[in-house]
């Protein structure tokens, strides 16, 4: 079933659109199921479990942390994490710098900007953005890359209340790219935008990375093995 569901997402989906599998919570043998039908990239949101997997499963998995990351979880996730999505302060990007650089690796991140009416949902407004690439601390990083930008739309079923919140991070995301090349650590190419229930919509908005966890691997289980 996981192997079908997979196969008929990727089919639908356009090719310049990178699908992350979200694994958390889901047992190695469903990970394996994906990964054996030439799937590589999962997403988790807790670094124990990310950790735990990594150690357990093959290397050439592409590791995605798409949860709200503490910053003292940073350092157990340095060594391999593939793609940090959730960067959404210049403290918590100091020390993904700090831990990159103990291991002689530049981590590619996303800046999380907050673009939901909900208040519980995590990320950078306009102007903390702006004050994190602006700031000397970020201008002196060497050992991270931005490569683009991640939103959370809100939960709603109004689908015009989401497309004004997808469109708007995209308009974020071409802004920077227009920007002077004044800071070596960007490279925007990811806009990570849209789930289960959205990322039709979020790729006709300029998504160029959805994370689908239930429409591959079923509800979401209390706990992995």
């Amino acid at each position: 079933m996981i192997e079908e569901n997979l196969k008929k997402i990727k089919a639908a989906l356009p090719e310049h659109v990178t699908l992350v599998a979200v694994s958390k919570t889901k047992p190695n043998e469903d990970i394996m199921e994906a990964y054996e039908s030439g799937h590589r990239d999962f997403g988790e949101n807790k670094v124990q479990e990310m950790t735990q997997k990594h150690e357990d499963l093959p290397k050439d998995i592409r590791w995605h942390m798409i949860g709200h990351l503490q910053r003292n979880k940073v350092k157990y996730m340095a060594p391999f994490v593939h793609l940090v999505h959730g960067v959404d302060s210049l403290r918590l990007l100091k020390e993904i710098n700090k831990q990159a650089k103990k291991h002689d690796r530049v981590i590619d991140c996303l800046l999380q900007m907050h673009i939901a009416k909900e208040s519980t949902k995590f990320g950078l407004d306009d102007e903390e953005l702006e004050a994190l690439l602006t700031s000397e601390e970020f201008r002196l990083m060497e050992n991270v890359k931005i490569k683009g930008l991640m939103g959370m739309a809100t939960f709603t079923e109004n689908h015009n209340v989401i497309t004004e919140e997808f469109t708007y991070l995209k308009s974020r995301f071409d802004a920077l790219k227009e920007r002077p090349e004044q800071w070596p650590q960007l490279d925007m190419e990811i806009l990570s935008m849209g789930m289960s229930g959205d990322y039709d919509l979020a790729i006709s908005c300029g998504s160029t990375m959805v994370r689908i966890g239930s429409s591959i691997f079923g509800e979401r289980s209390c706990k992995f093995k």
